[in-house]
């Protein structure tokens, strides 16, 4: 991290939506329907008129009835993709993913912010280092005289403190909800669980409303046809394998091992960091 902390792209998702495969399926059927309708027409009327002795066609006319083979194979391949692909209740896992990417973009803006105030408050490390450092009288007199020198540069405001503050706890918010639809996206097991719901609650993934509950510790799926809720655990307490909650210490000891930390100005140190000059 040079003089702006970084955020890495975890993933790039991506889905398509369960009625493009019925529309493309509308559509070529619907087009051989209205050539066939045609030729039905024009059959009808031949078999009156032929009988009758009393009209011609100009002789041409049977071609507007006809399936072009440009018809045939966009039908034919739109019939093996609706039966390869269409799911009739939605696709519960590109919602969840979805949702997760939606989290994943509120982190990264909240780590600019929180990237932006930390440059702005970075002079506090080097109050620290050299203080640190400070081991005798004369040093500490060094100290004193940068700090009386540079005090209004040093100094950190209110509003400073505030957004940075902010900008933790949305990070970890953030970072929480989508760490909790991947996991649920992730798991066959709870996929299932939640494709059976809806199922169920006869309608389809797409208009369930998905929240992650910190304080249950669980992400719900309620539905537009009932009052009802179906829950997936993130704590251990199904047989479905989800058991994410890690302490305090695992929490930081994963992140000190992190690039974003390594290269932070509290890692580097202020002049590593800010000039690239390091040891």
């Amino acid at each position: 991290m040079k003089n702006k902390l970084k955020i890495l792209s975890l993933l790039a998702l991506s889905s398509v939506t369960a009625s493009s495969e019925l529309d493309n399926l509308l559509n070529t059927s619907t087009a051989i329907v209205n050539q066939i309708d045609t030729g039905i027409t024009l059959v009808g009327a031949a078999t009156e008129y032929a009988h009758h002795g009393d009209a011609l066609s100009d002789g041409t006319l049977s071609s507007t009835a006809h399936i072009s083979t440009a018809q045939l194979d966009a039908y034919n391949a739109a019939l093996n993709n609706f039966a390869t692909n269409y799911q009739p209740y939605g696709d519960v896992k590109a919602v969840l993913e979805n949702k997760a990417m939606d989290e994943l973009e509120l982190m990264s803006n909240a780590v600019e912010i929180f990237t932006d105030v930390v440059v702005e408050m970075v002079q506090v490390v080097e109050v620290a280092e050299r203080v640190e450092e400070a081991n005798t009288p004369a040093q500490e007199a060094e100290v004193l005289e940068f700090v009386s020198s540079n005090q209004e540069v040093l100094s950190i405001s209110q509003e400073d403190v505030d957004t940075y503050n902010q900008s933790v706890d949305d990070i970890e918010t953030h970072a929480n909800n989508a760490s909790a639809y991947l996991s649920v996206a992730n798991s066959e097991d709870a996929v299932a669980f939640l494709e059976q719901g809806i199922e169920n609650a006869n309608t389809t993934a797409e208009q369930t409303s998905i929240m992650y509950d910190a304080n249950q510790q669980w992400v719900t799926m309620g539905y537009n046809t009932t009052r009802n809720l179906t829950a997936v655990y993130l704590n251990g307490n199904t047989d479905m394998g989800l058991d994410l909650y890690l302490s305090e210490a695992d929490i930081l000891a994963a992140g000190s091992n992190s690039e974003f930390y390594l290269t932070g100005p509290t890692a580097q140190g202020y002049k590593c960091f800010m000039t690239g000059e390091c040891e």
